[in-house]
């Protein structure tokens, strides 16, 4: 970074704003060999966080953050920087946060209103705040861009991973909601929109999207701070916009990327869908892990919330997810053996899947 006729107390303070925090790892460099990812989100800055102790026990190589990082919901960028503040004081979290290379998307909290999207008037504002907790340097292409999107592949050849971050919020059309007398307490107040102009990303990053899935990877990791197989609650997903949802699958198949797996989170509950393959046309079977929360568990009696895309349960408790690559089990340049799996607070896990090798890979053209 280049600083020119600047006095030198000044030129500091401009290289802490955009500098992770003494001993924190930043975001992974480009050689780390990754093979064991933890993720998370909805961390209320304000509770106790003693999840964090088991995410240091699972030794990762990187930790995601999913969005709700902190809660901040204000329009004041003082009481944002205030929130997370709050996070980065929290002892549990500093030690992974000094360890642990991070990747981070924001959801509606930490952009600053809830449900919030391309309204939210402080957005830009927001989003160096986010950058700069998250040390993103001051001359990285997304210090320019409006939105958090951004992508980083790490690893070797044949062991490349590519981290693609997701902003749901900074472009998002307004939401379809069910008038307020006709809500149901529980089921959420959103339906599908039928704007054919609503948008989730917005031009420039459906454009952006694009190109990146047909860089050079062998497993990819889609950040996206909501659901993308769940669509049959009354919360917010990519079910919202359905067009939109549809170009996200589209822009997948025709890519032809292989070893695509999404994560989101957002839901204050844990769970693992699948999309199998040929039902929306996918070449393969498309993971979506949601893990969620870190410190804010949904304690509940009964679960009758559809998602046929489920498999197994929810988990209410407070959670992180983990995946697990399997390098070695790669063949011939296929895709690897992938865990997906939600631990609880003690680290125990209690919902996974396993991925063999080879299958989150497009099946050969006769």
């Amino acid at each position: 970074m280049r600083l020119t006729v600047i006095h030198t107390s000044v030129a500091f303070l401009l290289l802490a704003a955009v500098a992770p925090a003494p001993g924190a790892a930043g975001e992974p460099a480009g050689d780390l060999l990754v093979s064991r990812i933890a993720l998370g989100s909805c961390a209320k800055q304000d509770r106790p966080m003693p999840i964090w102790s088991a995410v240091s026990g699972f030794k990762p190589d990187v930790l995601l953050l999913l969005g709700d990082n902190v809660y901040g919901d204000t329009e004041d960028m003082a009481v944002l920087r205030g929130k997370y503040d709050l996070l980065a004081a929290d002892r549990g979290f500093g030690a992974v946060r000094n360890t642990v290379p991070i990747v981070a998307v924001w959801d509606d909290h930490d952009y600053g209103v809830n449900d919030g999207g391309s309204e939210y008037p402080m957005k830009k504002e927001s989003q160096q705040v986010f950058l700069d907790f998250f040390g993103i340097p001051a001359d990285a292409p997304v210090r320019k861009r409006e939105g958090i999107y951004r992508q980083l592949v790490v690893g070797p050849p044949g062991r490349r991973v590519q981290f693609i971050c997701l902003d749901t919020r900074f472009h998002r059309s307004p939401l379809a909601s069910i008038p307020r007398a006709e809500r149901v307490k529980g089921r959420g107040p959103y339906v599908p929109s039928d704007d054919p102009e609503a948008t989730m990303l917005g031009a420039a990053q459906w454009e952006w999207l694009a190109k990146v899935l047909r860089q050079p990877a062998d497993v990819r990791i889609v950040l996206s701070s909501i659901q993308v197989a769940s669509t049959e609650h009354g919360w917010e997903h990519w079910g919202n916009f359905p067009a939109e949802r549809a170009r996200l699958l589209k822009a997948l198949r025709e890519s032809e990327a292989a070893g695509v797996i999404i994560v989101s989170g957002d839901r204050h509950s844990a769970e693992i869908s699948m999309i199998p393959t040929g039902e929306e046309a996918l070449a393969y079977p498309l993971f979506d892990l949601t893990a969620s929360s870190l410190n804010q568990p949904k304690r509940v009696d009964t679960d009758d919330e559809p998602n046929r895309h489920r498999s197994g349960a929810r988990f209410h408790g407070e959670n992180f997810g983990s995946i697990e690559i399997d390098w070695e089990s790669a063949a011939d340049g296929g895709s690897p053996a992938v865990r997906l799996a939600i631990h609880d607070v003690d680290g125990k896990v209690v919902r996974s899947a396993e991925i063999p090798a080879g299958e989150l890979a497009p099946a050969p053209v006769p």
